[in-house]
């Protein structure tokens, strides 16, 4: 019995220090990084379209977290914008980073691609705008009428010629349109702070007492921090 005691007590011991050093350390460690100022909360439409997002599954084959180094060119050379940082995340709950590429990272879609014409097309039919891609459609999130039925409060999609469903009207549903919205917000395109500065901007408004964002002064080496996706 006494060895079955220690060896309970050795698990509990190193199941406390893990959690400390994956869970709590972390969390003390972010709590308090600030927003950047150019960073803004989500729209109530932007926060529908999230649970779209992940409702249909997009962050099992896109991820939101470009980066510095991996297999091929960096995510900058791509066109995809500076390596993430923590406050980036800082209105997202979780944060979706992702796991896999099946698809390009989608961290400044909202940049790089900010017509919502062309993600609704998109999402609608994505062969006719990639041709090579093996993206999904969601037709569902799309209602196909007649030309004479649609209504002036119809957001209808304009299709490249020749797409199935060109010879007739295709409205997008609301959830579309949400999904949408979220996918052009997503513009992380400002320059990102160094620790230091994120510290600094902590400290600043613990002592202000306020919940306001950081200051978003470019640090002279951020580079690809302006990096748009063409």
């Amino acid at each position: 019995m006494e060895n079955e005691l220690k060896l309970l007590g050795g698990a509990m011991v190193t199941l406390a220090m893990a959690t400390s050093a994956m869970v709590v350390v972390p969390f003390m460690q972010l709590k308090d990084v600030p927003a950047p100022a150019a960073l803004k909360p989500y729209t109530g439409q932007q926060l529908r379209g999230r649970d779209i997002y992940v409702g249909n599954g997009c962050m099992t084959c896109h991820t939101q977290q470009p980066s510095s180094t991996g297999a091929g060119r960096a995510d900058a050379q791509r066109g995809w914008g500076r390596p993430s940082v923590a406050a980036d995340y800082h209105y997202d709950a979780p944060p979706l980073l992702g796991t896999m590429r099946t698809g390009p990272d989608l961290f400044n879609i909202g940049a790089r691609q900010p017509s919502a014409d062309w993600h609704l097309g998109h999402l609608f039919q994505p062969r006719a705008y990639v041709a090579d891609s093996n993206m999904p459609a969601f037709p569902f999130l799309f209602e196909v009428k007649d030309k004479s039925a649609v209504t002036s409060t119809d957001r209808v999609v304009v299709l490249p010629a020749g797409t199935v469903g060109y010879d007739q009207a295709v409205v997008a549903r609301p959830e579309a349109l949400d999904l949408v919205a979220y996918l052009t917000g997503m513009n992380h395109t400002y320059p990102a702070l160094t620790p230091g500065e994120a510290a600094l901007a902590a400290q600043a408004r613990a002592r202000s007492g306020g919940a306001g964002s950081a200051t978003s002064a470019a640090p002279a080496n951020n580079k690809g921090a302006q990096d748009v996706v063409k």
